[in-house]
């Protein structure tokens, strides 16, 4: 089963803080485009900001000063990120968060997003699999019995992480609903759905879906 109708492109940033309307900025991005039901193609690379990172980053991501002050320019990774995202679909866990770096950095060189949509794996989780213990990515991943190939919180880590949530929500949506493909607009639809409407909305989706397919 190819599980989504289109690419999706899985994105992560590691940050020098929480907000970019106080100056933080990006040191490493990680973008995974997701097709059928694997990760086909990936754009990861530190970034040079020109800001210091704070002691407490380095403590929990591993990103030193001297790896991003040799690493490229933000001018150069942020025209190549937009370029690999171009019109896809654009998912993240907890995705307003590095949207809007996205936009903040994209704005500083007077560059537009292109991206299709927004899918949050953090909200979808929720509505998708109601119940569980933690909806932290990597709590999420356990109980999903999906495994971080090597150190949380670095970019290229999350991102293959969350993109695997993804992929295992798009199955189960697939078995679940007797869906062929899941196209990513459904993904955004049920971002915006309280979680307690999800399952009758689904049903409903669903069978529209097969009564087309049989007309």
């Amino acid at each position: 089963m190819h599980i989504f109708e289109r690419p999706i492109v899985m994105l992560d940033f590691e940050t020098t803080g929480l907000s970019p309307a106080m100056g933080d900025r990006i040191t490493e991005v990680a973008a995974l485009r997701i097709e059928g039901g694997r990760i086909t193609e990936r754009y990861v690379s530190l970034v040079n900001c020109g800001v210091r990172i704070p002691s407490f980053i380095t403590g929990l991501t591993g990103i030193t000063q001297e790896m991003v002050d040799t690493a490229p320019p933000a001018s150069r990774v942020v025209p190549e990120l937009l370029d690999f995202i171009g019109a896809d679909t654009l998912s993240a866990h907890n995705a307003s968060f590095d949207e809007k770096f996205l936009l903040a950095e994209s704005a500083r060189l007077d560059r537009a997003c292109a991206h299709a949509a927004l899918v949050c794996s953090l909200k979808l989780s929720r509505r998708v699999f109601p119940g569980m213990a933690s909806y932290k990515l990597g709590q999420l991943s356990r109980q999903l019995g999906i495994a971080f190939r090597s150190a949380a919180h670095r970019a290229e880590a999350d991102a293959e992480v969350a993109a695997e949530v993804l992929i295992h929500i798009g199955r189960h949506l697939g078995s679940s609903y007797g869906l062929p493909q899941v196209a990513p607009d459904l993904l955004v639809s049920l971002n915006r759905l309280a979680a307690a409407k999800v399952p009758g909305w689904l049903d409903k989706y669903a069978a529209e879906k097969k009564a087309t397919q049989a007309d």
